[in-house]
């Protein structure tokens, strides 16, 4: 099957993954939705993620993350830059999502990082996603 959007994908499965509550959802695998799980994990919207081997395929393992009443962390995970249309910012344009509660992610010319870290680094890119 091919695949116009990964990173939608990726945001899909986590998306339907919480609203089912299931423990963890697997993707295909590659550096981008590595990234872009890395910058979930370290934010606190999933538990962990790991790469696996599955059937000779490699296979993006990420478990999601749910609070006492049993509720998905994130309310949302928008994609903001599409195929059709992409969004670049530049740093003094990054917005803040929810005023501080949620994370923009962007693909900046140093890796993928949360649009505080793009700040600091004062480097602009492309906005990906925005989660809350």
């Amino acid at each position: 099957m091919c695949m116009t959007d990964p990173l939608s994908d990726l945001l899909t499965r986590i998306r339907n993954g919480g609203k089912a509550r299931f423990e963890k959802v697997d993707i295909p695998s590659s550096n981008m939705k590595a990234n872009v799980a890395r910058v979930l994990k370290e934010e606190g919207f999933i538990k962990n993620y790991k790469i696996v081997k599955d059937k000779g395929h490699t296979v993006l393992r990420i478990y999601l993350k749910y609070d006492e009443s049993n509720k998905s962390i994130f309310s949302l995970i928008k994609r903001i830059s599409k195929p059709s249309r992409r969004v670049y910012v530049r740093q003094e344009d990054i917005p803040r999502v929810m005023r501080g509660l949620g994370i923009a992610i962007l693909s900046t010319s140093k890796g993928i990082m949360t649009g505080e870290e793009a700040r600091k680094n004062t480097v602009g890119g492309e906005l990906l996603c925005q989660v809350w």
